[in-house]
């Protein structure tokens, strides 16, 4: 388990803080994150990667020449937000656009898509890129669904010596596409691990046994099977992986890859080293040439004890840019030419300017409206306090146990905004934006992606003039179910908050519609959402960290569901007390 830490929620703010005063030959710390030390050169794509802590090396630790110009990180297994993604592609960005790389989860999915519009608005052409090279996560025909783990070094690696060759923004992101359709990765893990001030891992494997297939947050295998002898855990990583080859390998005889056994956290470097002198005999072989492999801990899971190995099938073009040399905090190889010099911090920060006022002009009516939206956003704070632990349990079952310390974040960040904002004569349009761009900046993840927009839209039809009335805040809820769909793509069914999202929002535009008073027609679709919320027990999940685990988690209402179901009922008593 963690044992060394002050406040959790802190965790990964100082663990970024230590890691860059330890590594300033490489590395300077901005908002959101690292970039190198050196400034990108004139005519250089910059690669800029990201994700959640805990996984160290990955990300701040692949930050140098050689490898990525940035990295963005968020908080512990929660992708960073937007604006921590675009804070460090700002500072890591020369002149030539930027290229955003990540796992392929569903915060990273948002919030570095909403970067990239972002950057986009700045002038800064961006792309995004998401690795998917874990087998275990979704079948062939759906490799797009599937996760990104210890196969990003080699993407990423790919990618980043492209850019430095001087390659445009098109050729980096195809070089990026091209490595990762021939990087495929398969994990075994014989323990959970345990989150900073947690008191027990987020999943167990029975004495004697093993987990199959899991992902890097914490989240349950999709199997269990006899626990096996070093060379026997070799003999099951291979053999999965030879039965995969990628488009453009017609058998493994011949064929050149990169070799990746990587440990998951706890699995000593002997141990590692036994297993990899079974995976070296067992791909001989099967006639496979290895060509510079890497055997350590290069993508982790906290304490979690478990291995995984990587292929990455080699033609002329990446095996050059896999044997290109690279020198970074956690990964060398090689020499490298010397670096430019050093940037000084204050040259690549972000300038100090608001883009739009601080507090829009509002009326009366809508400062004494703000009031009641300060209520609200107090009271949805003080309900995800007071059922953190309860979120935490129910995303763990199929997931990776983070959704009560995100929705905390985030919810804690957004009701201080709003107190800030309110306490500046804010109408309540303008309070529930400030508490959106809060909740997201601060949770990340993808309720932190679906949370900001949720109170952005409704910031947006409250407005700062008028004194919001039932079909307005109706019309906003309504708004807020479509943008959730649009952002993260779910629909009813998929087991997902969305599941919630639609029976409160359209029974809520019903009741309004008839003449129903607003405390009312809140009652009717509060109560509409803890049925749907109790209901998605019996769905199977298809989107998000619990599909590859959808068995898992029948029984179980989805989290993120119950955790709108409590939050709207909670709602509904502020309602009353301020009708």
């Amino acid at each position: 388990m963690t044992r060394l830490f002050n406040d959790p929620a802190a965790f990964a703010d100082e663990a970024l803080e230590g890691f860059t005063a330890a590594h300033r030959r490489w590395v300077r710390p901005v908002t959101g994150g690292v970039v190198r030390a050196a400034a990108t050169p004139a005519g250089q794509v910059a690669v800029v990667i990201g994700g959640g802590s805990g996984h160290y090396p990955a990300f701040s630790g692949l930050v140098g020449q050689g490898l990525a110009h940035g990295a963005a990180v968020g908080n512990v297994f929660a992708s960073p937000s937007a604006q921590q993604i675009r804070s460090v592609a700002r500072a890591a960005h020369g002149d030539a656009g930027v290229l955003l790389m990540y796992g392929n989860y569903a915060g990273d999915v948002l919030h570095f898509g909403q970067a990239a519009e972002r950057l986009a608005g700045d002038g800064i052409e961006a792309r995004t890129f998401a690795v998917t090279d874990d087998m275990s996560s979704a079948r062939p025909e759906e490799s797009a669904k599937r996760r990104g783990i210890a196969g990003d070094l080699p993407v990423f690696k790919a990618a980043a010596v492209a850019a430095e060759q001087g390659k445009p923004l098109a050729e980096v992101a195809r070089v990026a596409e091209h490595a990762n359709a021939r990087t495929r990765s398969f994990g075994i893990a014989f323990s959970g691990c345990t989150l900073p001030g947690a008191d027990h891992p987020l999943f167990t494997v029975p004495e004697a046994r093993m987990a199959v297939g899991l992902g890097i947050h914490g989240e349950p295998g999709i199997g269990e099977e006899e626990l096996p002898t070093a060379d026997e855990a070799a003999r099951l990583l291979v053999t999965t992986l030879l039965k995969e080859l990628p488009e453009g390998v017609d058998r493994p005889e011949g064929g050149r890859a990169a070799v990746i056994l990587n440990g998951l956290g706890s699995v000593k470097y002997e141990e590692l080293f036994v297993v990899y002198r079974k995976v070296a005999q067992l791909l001989g072989d099967a006639g496979v040439d290895i060509v510079d492999p890497e055997v350590g801990e290069l993508v982790t899971s906290f304490d979690m004890a478990g291995i995984s190995l990587t292929l990455t099938w080699l033609d002329e073009e990446l095996e050059a840019l896999w044997r290109a040399p690279a020198d970074t905090p956690a990964f060398r190889k090689g020499a490298v030419t010397g670096p430019a010099p050093a940037v000084e911090p204050a040259a690549a920060e972000e300038p100090a300017a608001a883009e739009e006022p601080l507090v829009p002009e509002a009326s009366d009516a809508s400062r004494e409206s703000a009031g009641t939206v300060f209520e609200a956003l107090r009271t949805l704070a003080a309900t995800v306090d007071a059922h953190v632990d309860e979120l935490g349990r129910i995303d763990a079952v199929a997931g990776d146990g983070d959704h009560g310390i995100g929705m905390q974040r985030g919810s804690t960040a957004a009701r201080l905004a709003a107190a800030s904002a309110r306490e500046l004569g804010a109408g309540a349009g303008t309070v529930l934006h400030h508490a959106a761009d809060a909740w997201a900046d601060k949770a990340g993840g993808t309720s932190g992606a679906l949370w900001g927009t949720i109170l952005r839209s409704l910031g947006t039809a409250l407005g700062d003039q008028d004194r919001p009335d039932a079909t307005r805040v109706a019309a906003g809820v309504s708004e807020a179910d479509a943008a959730v769909r649009r952002l993260g793509g779910a629909e009813v069914g998929d087991k997902t908050m969305v599941d919630v999202l639609v029976p409160f929002a359209d029974t809520l535009a019903a009741a309004t519609a008839a003449g129903t008073p607003l405390t009312d027609a809140w009652d009717r679709a509060a109560t509409a959402a803890e049925a749907a919320a109790a209901a998605t027990a019996n769905l199977l999940p298809r989107k998000g960290r619990a599909r590859p685990h959808a068995e898992k988690s029948l029984g179980t209402p989805d989290a993120g569901a119950h955790s709108l179901a409590l939050i709207v009922r909670a709602v509904h008593g502020v309602l009353i007390d301020h009708h």
